[in-house]
């Protein structure tokens, strides 16, 4: 009996715990369907794709791995990301180093461009958490080129300046070696005048350029008729025209008429008959015209001279830029004058377009928008 009971209270234990284990994996299972499994966080902070949209600068997320996370538009637009890897390598070895001292670096870097020179990037790396770099770049190649344009510019003038008070120096010291000689301290006194006259001119055109450097519309505008202006432009080099009997003639079609600065436009049209008038040779001709075509009135001068190479048509208005130097220094050229034509040009709502062969001549085209005085209330 009592090996009966053993066996009974020995069952209901078993039983017992079979329950309570069985209750427990239920319940622990139900406990785990209840917790949500965690994923694993993201690498690239939330938000972060609003932000780089946000920033000035072009910008970069790279990984441990050198790989791309996130790049703005502009920084792919600058060549910066490329199939997802960052370029170029100068800015992949920043990156590295940031990555290995965690300091923030900034450097000028080149990102080549095909077809074209590269462009010049300024970049400031710096570390974003403990396995993402932050790249910040900002295109600086129009800056660049602005300096450095400046940098030629002063260099020009300062050269340009040195030659005629140079000449003046040495011409003072040459009339007072020439006391004793009128006829000498005549010619003196009138070369003198000549260079003196250079002077003015190139400082006069070094003042018009500085206003119209920034190629912005003039604000002093009128209603200017442009038979005025080719006729004061011709009467401006009639002389040297009648020395070197050249034939120098001008024509309008009709009574045209444009809307801005008369100063800027007597200076354009001024420079290019000069210019004409200067570089053709004795018993040539020069012919000046204006017509309406369109929209636009075109003021064209043409000669025949001795012409500009292909090659060098497009850098006939950069400032200082002249064909033959030597003949530009015997002609009293400052080299500023075409470099004047386009902006005023600009200034003005315009452009400046130029035909020229060597050994047949030259033909410049001054084109504006046309203005009829009938339509509007302003009177010239």
């Amino acid at each position: 009996m009592d090996a009966e009971v053993a066996w009974v209270l020995s069952g209901a234990v078993g039983f017992v715990i079979g329950a309570l284990v069985t209750f427990v994996w239920k319940y622990d299972e139900s406990r785990r369907e209840e917790i949500p499994v965690l994923a694993d966080p993201p690498l690239v902070p939330a938000g972060a794709d609003a932000v780089l949209k946000a920033l000035p600068s072009s910008a970069v997320i790279v990984d441990a791995s050198d790989e791309v996370r996130q790049a703005s538009a502009p920084a792919v637009a600058l060549g910066l990301v490329r199939d997802g890897e960052l370029h170029p390598d100068t800015l992949v070895d920043l990156v590295r180093q940031v990555r290995r001292d965690g300091q923030v670096r900034e450097a000028d870097v080149e990102v080549p461009v095909r077809r074209s020179a590269p462009l010049q990037v300024h970049a400031r790396v710096a570390p974003l958490t403990s396995r993402l770099v932050l790249v910040l770049a900002e295109d600086r190649t129009q800056a660049e080129r602005l300096n450095a344009i400046r940098r030629d510019f002063v260099a020009n003038v300062s050269h340009e300046l040195k030659t005629p008070i140079g000449a003046i120096t040495l011409l003072a010291e040459a009339v007072a070696e020439a006391t004793d000689d009128p006829e000498a301290v005549a010619r003196f006194a009138g070369r003198m005048g000549d260079e003196a006259a250079r002077l003015t001119r190139l400082v006069q055109q070094i003042i018009d350029l500085s206003r119209l450097q920034n190629d912005v519309l003039s604000e002093d505008v009128s209603a200017v008729r442009v038979a005025d202006l080719v006729d004061d432009a011709c009467e401006h080099s009639v002389t040297e025209a009648e020395a070197k009997r050249i034939d120098l003639r001008a024509t309008t079609d009709g009574e045209l008429y444009v809307h801005g600065n008369r100063a800027q436009l007597h200076a354009a049209v001024s420079n290019l008959v000069e210019n004409a008038v200067t570089y053709s040779p004795e018993n040539s001709r020069v012919a000046v015209s204006a017509r309406r075509e369109g929209g636009n009135v075109l003021v064209t001068v043409t000669d025949n001279g001795v012409g500009i190479a292909a090659h060098e048509l497009d850098r006939i208005f950069e400032r200082f830029y002249r064909v033959d130097p030597a003949r530009a220094r015997s002609t009293g050229g400052t080299g500023l004058g075409l470099s004047i034509v386009k902006h005023v040009a600009a200034s003005n709502g315009g452009t400046i377009e130029v035909w020229s062969e060597p050994g047949t001549g030259s033909t410049f085209t001054l084109i504006l928008p046309a203005f009829d005085p009938d339509l509007d209330e302003e009177r010239p």
